[in-house]
């Protein structure tokens, strides 16, 4: 079975215990997809990044679509972690609801189980779980819904992938579970460090996200719509498959990251 991928922050031995230069993973999300319906670069991303984040079934995921995209990271030994999102197939996911935090522990708890059926089937182990579209929006902001989320990512014994300085660290630190904050780099960000979540994917210019990575990368801020500075801790960062240009944004990052 396949263990944690998660960022290497291990002292550097050649360097008499010196912090080593961590390690900073690629993620995308993925298996977006319902029926014949395909709404993601799966295949080419799978070349470049890390980690897979699979939709397994509310917004977008059904049985065949996890298993070709199960299948697919297992082929290229990529990691793969839940993507649960709202039940709103029409809106995929990106229209808030109001939910109770046991409602948000049944539907995180029912999509997750899903995926691990098909990942045991390819001897893959769960590696993390991160929310998708206003699911992860509505969790970073609500400390009690947040409880139930990292509740369910304590239950797998996994990590949970979200916002640094919001209710997604903060309540992963207070309940023990471990937290990789993510920088994203095809979204803007709000004066707030708040993410500006689109209703519908647009091109990102691929120069500017490699740009963004090696500010960040060397301790700069990232800029807000506004032009506020913001300090962005990350481990991890994100590009979203269903993006027209994608694959040109996520080799342009891996570039970067070498």
């Amino acid at each position: 079975m396949q263990t944690n991928v998660t960022p290497d922050t291990s002292p550097d031995a050649s360097s008499n215990g010196a912090p080593a230069q961590r390690k900073v993973l690629l993620n995308s999300d993925m298996g977006e997809g319902l029926g014949l319906h395909e709404f993601g670069n799966d295949e080419e991303l799978m070349r470049i990044i890390d980690v897979a984040n699979v939709a397994c079934g509310y917004h977008a995921g059904d049985p065949d679509v996890m298993e070709r995209t199960v299948a697919l990271a297992a082929e290229h030994g990529v990691a793969v972690g839940a993507h649960p999102g709202l039940p709103d197939f029409v809106g995929f996911g990106r229209r808030r609801m109001v939910l109770t935090p046991a409602e948000v522990e049944s539907i995180i708890l029912y999509q997750t189980g899903a995926l691990t059926a098909f990942l045991a089937k390819h001897g893959l182990a769960l590696n993390h779980i991160k929310p998708h579209g206003a699911l992860y929006g509505m969790l970073a902001g609500d400390e009690e819904l947040m409880q139930a989320a990292a509740g369910t990512a304590l239950q797998f014994g996994v990590p949970f992938f979200g916002l640094a300085g919001t209710a997604h660290e903060s309540v992963c630190r207070a309940m023990g579970v471990d937290f990789v904050p993510e920088l994203y780099v095809d979204l803007n960000y709000g004066p707030a460090g708040e993410l500006l979540i689109q209703r519908r994917p647009a091109p990102t210019d691929p120069d500017a996200a490699a740009e963004r990575v090696s500010r960040a990368l060397a301790g700069k801020p990232v800029l807000a719509v506004d032009g506020t500075e913001l300090d962005i801790q990350f481990q991890s960062i994100c590009v979203h498959s269903d993006a027209p240009n994608s694959v040109a944004v996520a080799t342009a990052v891996r570039a970067v990251l070498g």
